[in-house]
Order: C-alpha cells, then sequence, then structure tokens
C-alpha cells in the first residue's frame, strides 16, 4: 500500500519489491490442444477423465526434471523450473511420452500438448503465482499460439539455454507481449 500513497518514491518501493520476491525462473505453461471442441462435443466427464488423465502422466515427468507445478487451471498447467535446461527437457519429455500414450487411441481420446516457455526475472508471490512480462510472454506461447506438439519458447529461454545438436530454433513471427522474440523448438520425437 505503500506504492498507492501520495507523494510515495514509487521506483524505490519497486525496488524493495523485486529485491524482496523477484527470481529468474523458467516457467512453462501447458495447454490442452482442441479441447473446448472436445468438450463441447463430448461432455463434462469427458473433460474431466481428460485433465485427470493428462495430470497422471505429466505431473511425474514435471517432477523427475525439478519442476515446481504452481497452478492448475482447467486444461493448463503452469510450472517452475530453476534450469532452462530442465524445462526444455521436461518440454520433450512430455511430448514423446503423450506421442507413445496416443498411439493407440481413438482421437477423442488422445492428449495433445502445447507448450510454450519463457525464462527471466519475475516476482513469485507465495507458493501458487509468478508475475512479470516472461510469464505472460509463455502464456501466450503455450494457449493461444502453439499447436499441438509445439514447445514455443521466448528469446529469454534461447539465450538461457545450453544448446545441444538434438535441439535447433526456428523463428515464428506471432510475438507475443513481453517477448522481443519467439521461436519454435525443433526436437526429434
Amino acid at each position: 500500500m505503500e506504492r498507492l500513497k501520495p507523494g510515495a518514491d514509487k521506483a524505490k518501493v519497486d525496488a524493495r519489491i523485486w529485491d524482496l520476491f523477484g527470481e529468474q525462473w523458467a516457467v512453462m505453461f501447458t495447454d490442452l490442444s482442441g479441447f473446448s471442441r472436445k468438450t463441447a462435443e463430448f461432455g463434462i466427464i469427458h473433460f474431466l477423465q481428460v485433465i485427470f488423465e493428462s495430470e497422471r502422466i505429466l505431473i511425474p515427468i514435471i517432477d523427475k526434471h525439478d519442476g515446481i507445478l504452481l497452478k492448475t487451471d482447467g486444461d493448463s498447467l503452469l510450472i517452475i523450473f530453476r534450469r532452462t535446461q530442465k524445462a526444455i527437457e521436461c518440454a520433450i519429455e512430455m511430448q514423446q511420452t503423450l506421442k507413445v500414450y496416443n498411439k493407440s487411441l481413438p482421437e477423442e481420446e488422445k492428449i495433445l500438448l502445447c507448450l510454450g516457455i519463457g525464462f527471466g526475472p519475475m516476482l513469485r508471490i507465495g507458493d501458487r503465482d509468478v508475475f512479470g512480462p516472461e510469464v505472460n510472454a509463455a502464456s501466450k506461447l503455450g494457449e493461444d499460439i502453439a499447436k499441438q506438439g509445439e514447445i514455443l519458447v521466448t528469446e529469454g529461454v534461447k539465450k538461457n539455454l545450453e544448446l545441444t545438436p538434438a535441439h535447433s530454433f526456428e523463428p515464428i513471427t506471432e510475438i507475443p507481449p513481453g517477448a522481443s522474440a519467439a521461436f519454435r523448438l525443433r526436437y526429434t520425437l
């Protein structure tokens, strides 16, 4: 509330907030492709079944790569990682695992994942949320821009990643607010 007082030194208050709550994180948003359409077509029970099944499959992968699941929202997950490399490895393993899982399923039962990842300074408030430009960009990439099977990343991720011959990046034209550039991770399923 100090920031709202008349004559407050907002820059000083902001610096203190960043000092108390600002941290570097890789942030990942997941989203299930075609989910709203499937829900309208197959109903709420189907909706819940796919959500629970996706969480059953994905949460152990998140844990394996030292991710911290901050929250779930419908068919989306918000996850943070201390290391960008871990976020990328987790994203690739999620896509690979779901490819195998989906192989013999009818189309309406498949879990088709879209992913967006950002990296940079953000405000972590408690154990439930993070805020900042990279958070917003990762959200847009994962929930609005990515197509099924895609892993989209911000320039912050690309700059902070230890590249291996297994990955490369391809620029995308749709750049979300909060990012200076965005890329499609090319990886092998």
